[in-house]
């Protein structure tokens, strides 16, 4: 198998499907030249592995590809204005495309003219990518770095810098590299900077916009530096519902970062000793990542949220959860109660407890409360409120047996038991039904 040398310097041997590189070779032997590109040379730069294998063929016509192609699995012309050729075969599946330019003619990021042209150069078609970072390829098979504008020198000096004109044709491209600075631990370039502050994301749909921002919040990388490329562009102009934390935006950042490194330890919970609970879900984790996100703007959060996205239970938990944190109070770690009732309100205090967690410390720490996130987690741990919320011990069918007919009454007595066991006055299935006997004349005279 071939092997690159690493930005570290080190030897790696990226995870690379033998029938790629066999297709690889006999595009060689029939004239042509096959280049993986994009995110897969990146990763690998950097000593990661990627299974997202985008091809580019040059010195082959679409009818002299697709004959190799067959060979090997089912082929599928993804569409013929943009030449992209999907091969399915058995565990795998693969893109191979032509070198193309983009002309644009419309609004939105449909507004483009596409022409195929296997002549091209490789630096003529990587002109249209959006950053040096993604403008890199290596043929195939021995793994020949192209790299026409630069991309490894900016990856080394932590750079993300557009490619040339064709930046401003993709007004997503700004997002995109608020997402790579986090990712990858980049910082904007000034004439990319530049450049950004003169487009507009108006023309994108919210679908759009919620991936970007999910790739942002929920990806590995120090969210922080995404929010620093945010703000260098200006985008809390466009968005103005984002406020810093309590008028500081480092303090956001801090807080994003402290997120990221939760959620990685949340990953494993089943596992760890200090996890008590169940592994965040995927609703849970993009709960905590919005929340930590705009854990400056409780009374905003939902217009925000409206405009990025549909998602049902982000509009729902994300502004009850931010809250529930601003209004928290120290005391709640020694009101079992409150923390009952809390936990009703939310459905389990894991995400509230996390917030908490991610919080800058000097919060705590200057309020004379250093100690208050481990002890509201110990608290809700020993309550069992991490996960779930208390569910009533006394139901109707319980009643009904006591003789108590269904109704406005019998809802009421179910009511009443409820808040006397979340004030810890009645413990269990027993107490429950004894309190109902001794108050069953309530629904016996109805």
């Amino acid at each position: 198998m071939p092997s690159i040398i690493t930005l570290a310097g080190e030897s790696f041997e990226p995870d690379l499907p033998k029938r790629l590189l066999a297709i690889a070779g006999e595009i060689r032997e029939a004239g042509g030249r096959a280049f993986l590109v994009g995110g897969w040379v990146r990763d690998a730069l950097l000593g990661r592995n990627c299974r997202d294998y985008d091809v580019e063929v040059y010195d082959l016509t679409q009818d002299e590809l697709v004959p190799i192609l067959k060979k090997y699995g089912r082929t599928n012309l993804v569409g013929k204005a943009f030449g992209v050729i999907h091969l399915a075969m058995k565990g795998l599946s693969l893109d191979f495309s032509f070198p193309r330019t983009e002309s644009k003619v419309g609004y939105g990021h449909r507004g483009f003219v596409v022409h195929t042209d296997e002549k091209l150069s490789f630096k003529e078609a990587a002109l249209r990518r959006d950053f040096t970072i993604n403008a890199m390829g290596m043929e195939l098979p021995e793994l020949t770095l192209c790299d026409p504008y630069g991309g490894i020198e900016d990856l080394k000096k932590g750079l993300l810098r557009h490619v040339g004109p064709a930046f401003v044709e993709d007004s997503l491209r700004i997002l995109r590299g608020v997402q790579f600075a986090s990712r990858f631990a980049l910082t904007l370039a000034p004439e990319t900077v530049e450049l950004c502050k003169t487009l507009s994301l108006a023309d994108l749909s919210i679908e759009r916009l919620f991936e970007e921002f999910k790739k942002w919040l929920l990806k590995p990388g120090k969210p922080s530096l995404g929010l620093r490329a945010f703000l260098d562009i200006k985008l809390n102009e466009f968005f103005p519902e984002v406020s810093p934390l309590r008028g500081s935006w480092e303090d956001l950042g801090e807080m994003l970062d402290n997120m990221e490194s939760l959620r990685r330890s949340f990953a494993n919970a089943e596992t760890s000793d200090e996890c008590k609970c169940s592994p965040l879900s995927d609703n849970q984790t993009m709960e905590f990542a919005f929340a930590a996100f705009l854990s400056g703007s409780p009374e905003t959060s939902l217009k925000f949220l409206e405009r990025i996205t549909n998602e049902t239970h982000l509009l729902k938990i994300v502004p009850l959860l931010l809250n529930e944190y601003h209004s928290l109070s120290f005391e709640v770690v020694d009101d079992a109660p409150a923390l009952r009732r809390l936990a009703v309100k939310l459905g389990g205090l894991k995400l509230l407890c996390l917030l908490v967690k991610a919080t800058p410390r000097k919060f705590y720490a200057a309020a004379g409360a250093p100690e208050f996130p481990e002890k509201l987690w110990q608290a809700a741990s020993a309550l069992d409120l991490l996960d779930v919320a208390p569910q009533p011990y006394l139901m109707g069918k319980m009643l009904m047996d006591l003789g108590i007919k269904p109704g406005k009454e019998m809802g009421e007595m179910i009511k009443q038991s409820f808040e006397l066991q979340l004030d810890g006055k009645i413990r269990n299935v027993d107490e429950a039904i004894a309190w109902a006997s001794c108050n069953s004349e309530l629904g016996s005279r109805n």
